[in-house]
């Protein structure tokens, strides 16, 4: 097996294998066509924010709906501006890395934050 097959979709998995036509995950069992796997680099994805427009790292947004967070009697609440974001491959949908005024590093969904 000279040949790397590429990580699951669903989650990212490395120990998939080839099942006639199929590639296959040992660790979730997802099937998936090798032709459907993403080829993309972390480099080429593109993040939208809650209303399509495109983030990139470095840029500001605003959170949109308050957000409850653990441990804190309060949430962060909408209309929170977070500054000098970071687009990360983060776990269960969580693509921005970011420090919150008040509640420090924490990451959040893209779907919950609007560009300024």
């Amino acid at each position: 097996m000279s040949e790397k097959l590429p990580p699951c979709p669903t989650c990212s998995g490395e120990y998939t294998y080839e099942m006639g036509a199929l590639l296959v995950c040992r660790e979730c069992g997802h099937e998936w066509s090798p032709s459907d796997a993403p080829m993309a680099d972390s480099a080429d994805r593109v993040i939208n924010d809650s209303v399509g427009n495109v983030l990139a790292d470095g840029d500001t947004v605003t959170v949109v709906r308050t957000l409850k967070v653990k441990g804190s009697p309060t949430g962060i609440k909408a209309g929170t501006k977070v500054r000098n974001i970071r687009l990360v491959d983060g776990v269960d949908g969580h693509d921005i890395d970011c420090k919150v005024d008040g509640f420090g590093a924490m990451q959040l969904k893209s779907s919950v934050v609007k560009k300024v």
